[in-house]
């Protein structure tokens, strides 16, 4: 018989994770069970997770190295598995070293309460260790009550109004760990507050930065560039990925072009050109919130109509006149017949001198019955596909109307104070093609990014698809 005195499972597994403390590739292994439950047909870390592990490894097995901050940074396309290795390292970080600090922030508050936090919540669920935790709506905490406020994870929105939070990431002696989600978005001055703070002696820093590479300037650009002897940094091809949308990215290679900027920010995970980012900024549509136009009323009515695609989509009604625009309406569920109706009842009730109907889709028959009803003298169907007028400066024609609407937002516009509208205004982004045409991003990719489609938007867009001569002036009558 042995004499080796028995020990528990769990003592077993606090015994085996106190081994890993350095080894975040072998806590892989160790805490996940790959190819089973939630992780069938997944036999492990995809390379390139592993080779950002290993050199985290590397660097906190070296003594020379291990005290000194390790600053990790990977610029990347879509869906490559960036969300579960910040989960995976949260994971590990914490169960690795007592007293062990996390923080996780993302380019929004959206993004990490939607994707970031839950993503961490899953794969904490799935590791060998999960009941170590204690779960709430912004933190990881150790179930420990001795430890709750010292071994834990926070996930923390960041305001460059209010930086301070990330000007005390102080753990002497033990580890601190931050997480950038989504970096390229998140302003400068958070970067260098958190630059300043991690400091400590004796502390095991690590600083992970982790996004699409959608600005060509700031701090994150600057990992790839200025500041790369201090990083190490990993730009990751979609196409190179196992278990990405292949099929998706073919798509986005025919619809924008391999050299356009789309494909080199959503696809290989190189910076765009020119910048691509919000084509319409937040301060302009908050201020065309509160705007009130005036003389207007004399000038052309325009209607555009944004008709609804999907069940999520909806049919939208934008009326403008001059540097005022309203959104008439909103519907969903409405089928050709309903549309059209409605549409002939607003061009009735305000009599307009141009009408503007997508007839790409599910539009077309709207725009048929309307010429059909004889509604066709003042009736114009839009394309967005189709080439721009001023095709130097646009991709197409959707783009070119966007670009125009934000001209006008910028110059002193009213439009309803309305947060849907605002969402749709400041949602869609911006890139350049390979011929440096401004190039809009589809409804179909801001659906993969979690935004709804831009409906409202796109209907006030179509408003400037067409210019109306203004009425002529009435004849003074002479007495």
């Amino acid at each position: 018989m042995s004499t080796q005195p028995q020990i528990s499972v769990e003592e077993q597994i606090i015994d085996d994770i106190g081994q890993m403390t350095h080894r975040p590739t072998r806590f892989m292994r160790y805490a996940y069970e790959w190819e089973r439950g939630d992780l069938a047909g997944s036999t492990g870390v995809r390379p390139w997770q592993r080779d950002v592990l290993k050199t985290i490894e590397q660097h906190l097995t070296n003594p020379k190295t291990r005290h000194q901050p390790c600053q990790v940074a990977v610029s990347s396309g879509h869906g490559i598995g960036k969300s579960a290795l910040v989960a995976m390292l949260t994971t590990w970080a914490l169960s690795s070293c007592e007293d062990c600090k996390v923080i996780l922030t993302a380019n929004t508050k959206t993004q990490l309460d939607t994707k970031t936090a839950p993503e961490v919540a899953k794969w904490l669920r799935m590791s060998i260790n999960a009941h170590w935790w204690e779960r709430a709506m912004t933190s990881i905490k150790v179930r420990d009550a001795r430890h709750a406020a010292t071994w834990r994870a926070d996930f923390i929105p960041w305001s460059v109004q209010n930086s301070e939070a990330f000007a005390g990431l102080h753990n002497k002696g033990k580890r601190i760990v931050l997480i950038f989600d989504e970096a390229s978005a998140i302003d400068d001055v958070i970067w260098q507050v958190a630059e300043g703070a991690l400091t400590d002696e004796d502390t095991e820093i690590i600083w992970l930065a982790f996004g699409n590479p959608t600005q060509n300037t700031g701090r994150f650009r600057e990992c790839f560039g200025s500041r790369k002897h201090r990083w190490y940094t990993y730009q990751i091809d979609s196409r190179n990925v196992e278990g990405t949308n292949k099929d998706q990215i073919a798509k986005w290679i025919t619809d924008y072009g391999e050299d356009s900027d789309f494909v080199r920010v959503r696809v290989r995970g190189e910076f765009p050109r020119a910048g691509s980012q919000q084509l319409i900024s937040s301060e302009d549509v908050a201020y065309a919130r509160k705007y009130k136009a005036a003389g207007y009323e004399t000038l052309p009515k325009v209607l555009g109509i944004d008709v609804a695609r999907f069940g999520d989509d909806k049919t939208s009604f934008a009326h403008r006149q001059g540097r005022f625009s309203t959104i008439l309406s909103k519907h969903r569920g409405l089928d050709v017949a309903q549309v059209t109706a409605q549409a002939i009842a607003y061009i009735t009730e305000h009599e307009y001198d141009a009408v503007v109907v997508d007839s790409d889709g599910i539009g077309a028959p709207v725009y048929d019955n309307l010429k059909f009803r004889g509604y066709g003298k003042r009736l114009f169907d839009f394309h967005g596909g189709k080439p721009a007028n001023n095709h130097a400066a646009y991709f197409n024609r959707r783009a070119e109307v966007w670009g125009t609407m934000r001209d006008w937002l910028k110059a002193g516009a009213q439009i309803d104070d309305d947060p849907e509208l605002e969402q749709d205004l400041i949602g869609p982004q911006y890139g350049f093609s390979a011929q440096n045409q401004l190039q809009l991003e589809k409804k179909d990719d801001m659906k993969v990014r979690g935004l709804s489609s831009p409906d409202d938007g796109d209907a006030l867009a179509m408003t400037f698809a067409v210019m109306v001569a203004a009425p002529p002036a009435k004849k003074k009558t002479e007495y």
